[in-house]
């Protein structure tokens, strides 16, 4: 079947003043790792999510590597991170030589199951991370009790979420540290780059110091420590402002979109459930997903090859990392096993037309209702 449309999965939209920030740098020259964007992007991000310090990086994986390292995590330690998630998550602890300890996902959030924490914990556990996965906030109050019991760190990871709430708090503020991404498809984007949220004044000067290959910020070009060249550049931090500047626009057509297929979606839950957004939550949607009942006898994959042929981009959820090589676990995962191998994203672009909706809609229920 010939496609009749071609909508993509997701995308940037820089419609602010991106364009103005980045010519700014290229007509002044600042365009490598300093400049006014670097101090000013950071500046802004940290008075959004509400705390002291926020430091720009390279990307959303780097983000989650500096607060390892300055917290010191090593061979022998071992950090709980989720299952199911992107293998970041998991990579980040592996570059410092620790081992990430896995667990199991709520089956309606989807993100890790704070009943399932405590079994995880051992004398060589240095410390948790969140996922706050496809911008869903995990249910942080237990995982905080936990955390502060056993004198763990929490790292939020929150490169899905940007904006997305708490119990009213935004997610990179509930725990030690939280860690964004900007990645050309989230809700705001440098193309690439990060950015770690803390209150901690001692842990954001130690990353800034590794973050800078370890030059003493008193003395140029003298170096206690063995650092990282994982700076962001003046052009990405330029874009990054113009972004942050329209973040709320961003987040309430992302919030206009999901609530479009919630409306269109609602009267099939035979067929498939959209991820729950819990009452405490606010979901910032960077991708609506779709989770497909067992009454649906054509596999995922199949469904989704159909969608494509139809015009429509889908993506596949994350694969849990116990079924992946680096990571392969014979333990069971069920919760995380059954949403990986029956779930979907589907388009969640914030420049999405109603009647691009409307089709998807059409097209989802259309082949669901024809492999039942």
């Amino acid at each position: 079947m010939k496609a009749v449309k071609n909508i993509p999965l997701a995308g940037p939209v820089l419609n602010g003043n991106e364009k103005k920030y980045v010519m700014d740098c290229i007509d002044t020259g600042w365009i490598s790792s300093n400049g006014k964007y670097v101090t000013a992007f950071e500046q802004n991000f940290a008075k959004y999510c509400g705390v002291k310090h926020a430091l720009s990086c390279a990307n959303g994986t780097v983000a989650l590597h500096l607060p390892l390292l300055a917290y010191g995590v090593g061979q022998g330690d071992e950090i709980i991170v989720p299952t199911f998630t992107y293998i970041a998550t998991a990579n980040a602890v592996t570059y410092c030589g620790a081992t990430p300890v896995l667990v199991d996902c709520e089956p309606d959030t989807w993100n890790m199951n704070p009943k399932l924490i405590e079994e995880k914990i051992t004398d060589k556990t240095k410390g948790i991370i969140v996922v706050h996965l496809y911008g869903h906030p995990v249910d942080m109050d237990p995982i905080m009790e936990i955390a502060r019991k056993y004198n763990l760190f929490v790292i939020e990871d929150a490169a899905e979420a940007h904006g997305a709430e708490y119990k009213g708090k935004v997610v990179g503020s509930i725990g030690d540290v939280g860690t964004f991404s900007f990645f050309g498809n989230k809700i705001i984007s440098t193309g690439e780059g990060g950015m770690i949220t803390t209150n901690n004044e001692d842990l954001a000067a130690r990353m800034r110091l590794l973050r800078g290959q370890g030059m003493d910020p008193e003395r140029r070009y003298w170096f206690n420590v063995v650092g990282y060249n994982y700076r962001m550049t003046n052009m990405q931090a330029a874009i990054g402002l113009g972004q942050l500047e329209n973040i709320e626009w961003h987040l309430e057509k992302r919030k206009n979109v999901a609530n479009a297929y919630i409306r269109e979606l609602s009267e099939y839950k035979d067929l498939f459930t959209i991820q729950t957004e819990m009452p405490w939550a606010k979901h910032s949607y960077w991708m609506v997903s779709i989770l497909l009942t067992d009454k649906i006898k054509s596999s995922r994959d199949e469904i989704m090859m159909l969608l494509g042929n139809d015009g429509i981009e889908t993506r596949p959820l994350f694969y849990p990392m116990h079924q992946m090589p680096p990571y392969y676990e014979e333990s069971t995962y069920p919760s995380a096993d059954l949403i990986s191998a029956r779930g979907f994203n589907i388009p969640t672009n914030a420049v999405l037309s109603e009647s691009d909706i409307t089709y998807i809609c059409e097209r989802l229920v259309y082949h669901c209702e024809k492999n039942t």
